[in-house]
């Protein structure tokens, strides 16, 4: 007994002794402060070493080096280094020993030290940790959300390990708490989880974004990515995610903002309030950026937006550093000048010289990228082309996939002087019947712009063509006609227009969402409402059920998309059945909202409701303030070209509108210098065909001295001619001033545009307006019904004291006015009232 008790001590202090030493090399590993001083110790204690301590160390090695600037890192040091190879291949040999978590952290960590994929300790770390998974073994939710983050950085996206990730996350959603645990989840396992399971995310992320008075902007970051990986642009979250870098923006560094810049983009969002505050930060620190990484990252945020001396500064230093760019960083640049439309030609001969040697690392869809950038910006480099051309057609002869076939043939299709060969018609004959709606839609696009311009050369061409585009219209049609998923269409539909879709399917795609019409929901009213703006078309069925639907459901449509359900209704002029009560809800869920919305959307808001003759006092008031348009005037400052033009037009008409049909606002008006501006940068109105009307008019009236041609009104409304006729319809002469503005030719001022008053007519006189309305003015269906635009001004018009003639050009060029003589009666009875 005795015996027995003395070996018991001795095993005990043997055991009290190694695990005194073993906790002391944990904390000396834990300690070290340098990767040698780590790796020293290593070496020294190589047989000492467990699975634990391999694990710390390397662990350590990841956290040694994260204290470093990005730039002063050496992990090309680290992974070269012999006690690292050592620290491996113990982890390897231990693995199974290993705790879950600490096989996650060794897996995390080489990852980070960027170690090659083909070394064996990733792949045993992996295998283990899905053996442990099988086993049910259910890591713990933060070691679980590193270890999907580690095989979605491996881009093992469809893995099946990945999916047996997902399904635990699936069961385990509703113990999820922790925002940044989900928001990793979330992105790991985006591709391979369903759209009822997505919209479970989406719900829990929305839930712990409430319940958290902070957040990272890292996991809104992430919730942004996830929601650009499920291409879903969720407003709730994106407007959440959009306040959180708000309230962190102090925070945010340049990688962050060109980030966050580049996911609003991929998902159709914009913040002008995020974009004023990113403005600020970046241009206080532009002598910050010194390095290609980070300046090609500033010149992609910043850039855009910039004003001039910034923007110069920019450009220079851009064509300064061109040739320490990387293959990537150079896309970037020209991706970035084409936004700004930025045709520098001393940076782009700087960056077509660059490109030269970084040709081969493109692929296929960042070469499309790149020609496509080359020719919007006028390149003048012709070898450069040449080396485009060629790598383009090599990627083409092996290329098996519609999307990358179709692009290859879209962007062959804007090189300059291209001379087409027969190889390029057979390889898309041949890619038609996997091809969607705008795949489709690329190769027409590129036969239409070579058969015009006559670059099809060679025997049989024309034949060739005629055969490709009729089997290419048959494709089309049963493309539709197999569709049974409105959704499906829709998103199909998204990049479709031009010619050939307008002319050969517009019609058979209009019926099918007719067949289609009860997948109508509240969640796709929306990209429905882009395609029939986009098409032109006015159809009252579709028309009643987005308004029906959208009345039901006002509440759940985010109000910054009501803007393009009722600009369908007031563009195309039409009233569904229930009229008032679809803009009462809408704009009763608009007012109720406007803390939400930007500036410029509210003013974007403003005009279409009055186009449709409704002027919310609420809406009017907080658009006509002082701090209201200073406010704008901020956000315009750093808005893409197009919508600046677009708000500024806008509100000038909802101005224009509120003076003449809302008089009891007292709202002044204040865009006379702003449409002289516009007049002054605008062209000659006047055309052959006003020409040859304005001598008729002549003819009729008696003189030329009885009408005017291109006559601008009070509050700048452009009339192709106007004459005064008296009580007894007789031509009163008719005096005009040449408007007083360089470069504006053959425009007209009324005398009275700047008086207070009307220029007093005499008793029963009346003032006529005709106007000629092209096809731009009526929808593209065969109703000819007359779109919101000519139908306001021609309300407008009345209201200033007009009898408005609208001359329809189906009526103009029509057989029955195929003689000068029937269109002088014609007119005679438009002008004189006579039926």
């Amino acid at each position: 007994m005795l015996c027995l008790r003395q070996i018991c001590l001795f095993t005990l202090r043997r055991y009290q002794a190694r695990t005194l030493c073993s906790d002391l090399l944990l904390s000396q590993i834990s300690g070290c402060t340098h990767e040698d001083e780590l790796f020293s110790l290593v070496g020294r204690n190589k047989a000492r070493l467990s699975e634990k301590h391999v694990g710390i160390a390397l662990n350590m090695l990841w956290e040694l080096q994260k204290k470093r600037p990005f730039l002063l890192r050496t992990s090309d040091y680290v992974r070269n280094h012999s006690q690292f190879l050592t620290l491996c291949i113990l982890a390897e040999n231990k693995v199974e020993h290993m705790e879950d978590e600490v096989i996650v952290d060794t897996l995390y960590s080489i990852l980070r030290l960027n170690v090659e994929d083909d070394v064996s300790l990733e792949k045993v770390l992996v295998t283990e940790a899905w053996k442990r998974l099988e086993r049910q073994v259910l890591l713990s939710l933060p070691a679980l959300s590193k270890f999907a983050l580690c095989l979605y950085k491996k881009h093992r996206h469809f893995s099946p390990i990945m999916g047996q990730v997902a399904h635990i996350v699936d069961m385990k959603l509703d113990s999820i708490q922790d925002i940044r645990i989900l928001s990793v989840l979330m992105i790991s396992i985006s591709d391979v989880i369903t759209e009822s399971f997505r919209d479970r995310l989406l719900h829990k992320a929305e839930q712990l974004l409430k319940e958290k008075d902070e957040v990272h902007f890292n996991y809104a970051r992430r919730i942004l990515q996830f929601l650009q990986n499920v291409k879903l642009k969720y407003h709730p979250l994106l407007e959440k995610c959009n306040r959180i870098f708000l309230e962190s923006a102090f925070h945010l560094d340049i990688h962050s903002i060109s980030h966050i810049f580049g996911l609003y983009e991929q998902l159709g969002f914009d913040s002008a309030e995020f974009r004023l505050i990113a403005k600020q930060l970046l241009s206080e620190s532009i002598d910050d950026y010194y390095d290609p990484e980070t300046f090609a990252k500033l010149f992609f945020a910043l850039g855009p937006m910039a004003e001039s001396k910034v923007r110069e500064r920019l450009l220079v230093t851009a064509a300064h550093m061109a040739e320490e760019f990387s293959h990537h960083q150079v896309l970037m640049i020209l991706k970035t000048m084409q936004k700004m439309k930025c045709r520098n030609s001393h940076l782009l001969k700087k960056m077509a010289s660059v490109l030269h040697k970084h040709l081969d690392s493109y692929h296929a869809l960042q070469l499309v990228k790149l020609t496509q950038y080359l020719v919007v910006l006028h390149c003048q480099d012709l070898e450069l082309f040449a080396k485009l051309k060629m790598l383009l057609l090599g990627y083409l002869k092996s290329s098996v996939t519609p999307a990358d076939t179709t692009a290859i043939i879209r962007v062959l299709a804007m090189l300059p002087s291209f001379h087409v060969e027969e190889m390029i018609i057979n390889k898309a004959a041949a890619v038609l019947p996997q091809c969607r709606l705008h795949h489709l839609n690329c190769i027409a696009t590129a036969l239409v712009k070579w058969n015009h311009h006559g670059q099809l050369h060679w025997q049989n061409s024309s034949e060739l063509c005629a055969k490709l585009l009729q089997k290419l219209n048959n494709c089309g049609f049963q493309r539709l006609q197999k569709a049974n998923n409105l959704n499906l269409l829709l998103e199909e539909l998204t990049h479709v227009n031009g010619e050939w879709f307008e002319e050969v399917l517009n019609e058979e795609t209009m019926a099918m969402c007719q067949d289609l019409i009860d997948q109508i929901t509240w969640a796709n009213v929306l990209p429905l409402s882009f395609f029939l703006i986009k098409s032109d078309h006015r159809c009252p069925a579709l028309f009643d059920r987005i308004a029906s639907v959208s009345v039901a459901n006002i509440d759940k449509i985010p109000p910054s998309e009501i803007y393009f359900i009722l600009f369908l209704f007031s563009a195309l002029n039409y009233d569904p059945p229930d009229n008032e009560e679809f803009f009462k809800s809408c704009i009763q869920h608009l007012t109720s909202n406007l803390s939400r919305l930007e500036a410029y959307h509210l003013v974007l808001l403003g005009h279409v409701l009055a186009m449709a003759g409704y002027f919310p006092p609420v809406l009017i008031k907080t658009i006509f303030n002082v701090s209201f348009l200073s406010k704008l005037d901020a956000q315009l400052k750093v808005l893409p070209d197009t919508v600046k033009q677009r708000v500024h037009s806008s509100l000038m008409k909802l101005n224009r509108a509120v003076c003449l049909e809302c008089p009891e606002f007292h709202i002044p008006w204040f865009h006379e210098p702003y449409c002289q501006r516009v007049f002054q940068n605008s062209t000659s109105r006047i055309n052959p065909q006003r020409q040859h009307i304005h001598r008729m008019l002549t003819e009729i009236l008696g003189g030329s001295h009885y009408s005017g041609i291109s006559v601008l009104t009070p509050y700048y409304y452009e009339i192709d001619f106007e004459c005064v006729l008296d009580v007894n319809k007789k031509p009163l002469s008719y005096m005009v001033q040449h408007i007083p503005l360089d470069g504006v030719k053959g425009i007209h001022l009324r005398r009275d545009i700047k008086d207070e008053g009307r220029t007093a007519l005499p008793p029963g006189a009346q003032r006529i307006a005709l106007e000629f309305l092209d096809s731009k003015a009526f929808s593209k269906d065969y109703s000819r019904h007359l779109k919101g635009e000519p139908a306001v001004k021609k309300r407008h018009l009345e209201m200033l004291g007009y009898r408005v003639v609208q001359i329809p050009h189906f009526e103009w060029n029509s057989m029955a006015l195929s003689t000068k003589g029937e269109q002088l009666e014609y007119l005679r009875q438009q002008l004189y009232g006579i039926q």
